[in-house]
């Protein structure tokens, strides 16, 4: 569990550092919601890093795995598949 925190921070302070740099580069100065201000920016790629961390999250080893069931017809018969 605090393996996984450790990785969705590492994620976040990336993603920020990243929302930084672009505000930095390539960031408007009037207008833009997200890139017009550097804290909207950084915060913004804060968010995005963590959630693209958490996308490649695996599964704990040695979970059984639960057969998948599905209800087929009127009378309620279960099928394994």
């Amino acid at each position: 569990m605090r393996k996984t925190w450790i990785i969705t921070g590492i994620g976040i302070a990336l993603g920020a550092v990243a929302g930084w740099f672009y505000w930095s580069q390539w960031g408007c100065t009037e207008g833009c919601a997200i890139t017009g201000h550097p804290l909207n920016s950084t915060l913004y790629g804060g968010l995005m890093g963590g959630l693209l961390v958490n996308t490649f999250k695996q599964e704990a080893k040695g979970k059984e795995v639960r057969e998948e069931k599905e209800v087929s017809g009127a009378n309620g018969e279960e099928v394994k598949r």
